[in-house]
């Protein structure tokens, strides 16, 4: 099994934590947005993964540390990474078409701006599993329509008349995608675009205009990081699933409570010292961090920050920031002084 990472966008709606980090680097309770997801995609697929093959953007901003630390996460999965590059922004059919080297056999294909929590086999019978949400206002998403077999027979974007509620959330299994990788050729070649680029739907439409079964596999948790608001609710929710499951260390050994405590669910990094401070619940705060006569809830803090008098909630604080304040909810990009 594959796993194919497009991930080259520059995350221009949580600007300004996007402007120095990419935006699937950007840690949610306690690790970046893209290692989560794809840590929970090969729970899910239950077998070994061979290849995560991971599309970025350009060099200048997708560097070497940021090759460093997905090489780490694909080894920690016992599986190879493969780099591609997309260039330019011409949409999730061309950001699929980026890494032509690595599109055989089974895979799935998930973009790197969502977190999810679900736990199903996928079905046996069907060429392609498309993995859907049931949601409570369609109009504002992509669907699937479904037959009475229960099999997805056309995809509607955005419809203004009721079509299902079972919203396409970005994740896509293929028994061989090299299927798909001869129907978006096709597409590339045609020149056939949406807006400027090459939509991944449209070599699906072709698959399933020749026959090929398609299937929903339904999420539990559908968890979007597009924006400041969204992205703090995200970590909130990651944190309360984290908590439950206990995997995972929340609060690092090393942390230093002076006259302070911790409402839980938290995580809290290596290092960081906490002064006359109550923090939570729903609240991480990334290492060597420093936070003094303060209460924080339901906030998101990067690492290398320190931040005084404050009184926060539903917040979201970069890396190496210094805050001393008044304001409740704010959002504070990297190397950031207000004071």
């Amino acid at each position: 099994m594959k796993i194919i990472v497009p991930m080259a966008g520059r995350g221009s709606r949580l600007r300004p934590h996007s402007l120095t980090v990419p935006k699937p680097l950007i840690p949610v309770a306690g690790k970046p947005i893209v290692h989560r997801l794809v840590t929970d995609i090969a729970k899910i697929l239950k077998q070994p993964i061979e290849e995560i093959a991971f599309v970025l953007g350009d060099s200048a901003w997708f560097g070497n540390d940021v090759i460093d630390s997905l090489e780490d996460l694909a080894k920690s999965l016992g599986a190879k990474a493969s780099i591609y590059r997309q260039d330019k922004p011409l949409g999730t059919g061309h950001a699929i078409m980026c890494a032509e080297p690595s599109l055989s056999g089974p895979a799935v294909i998930a973009y790197a701006d969502t977190l999810i929590r679900a736990d199903f086999d996928l079905d046996n019978q069907a060429d392609s599993v498309i993995w859907t949400k049931q949601v409570d206002n369609p109009e504002a998403y992509g669907v699937v329509k479904l037959n009475d077999k229960k099999e997805i027979v056309e995809l509607v974007e955005k419809p203004k008349i009721y079509v299902s509620d079972h919203a396409v959330i970005g994740i896509y299994y293929f028994k061989d995608v090299g299927v798909l990788k001869n129907k978006l050729q096709e597409v590339l070649n045609e020149n056939i675009t949406n807006g400027g680029e090459y939509q991944i739907n449209d070599g699906i439409k072709r698959m399933m205009a020749e026959g090929f079964i398609f299937k929903t596999g339904k999420v539990d948790e559908w968890m979007d990081c597009g924006n400041k608001a969204i992205t703090v609710q995200t970590n909130a929710k990651m944190l309360g699933f984290l908590q439950q499951d206990g995997e995972e260390q929340l609060v690092e050994p090393t942390v230093q409570l002076e006259n302070s405590q911790i409402i839980e669910p938290c995580f809290v990094g290596d290092n960081v010292k906490l002064i006359n401070t109550t923090i939570g619940p729903n609240v991480s705060i990334g290492e060597n961090s420093i936070i003094e006569n303060s209460n924080v809830k339901n906030s998101l803090i990067q690492t290398y920050t320190t931040i005084k008098n404050a009184n926060l909630d539903n917040a979201m604080i970069g890396n190496h920031v210094t805050y001393n304040g008044n304001y409740i909810s704010v959002s504070i990009g990297d190397y950031s002084v207000l004071e």
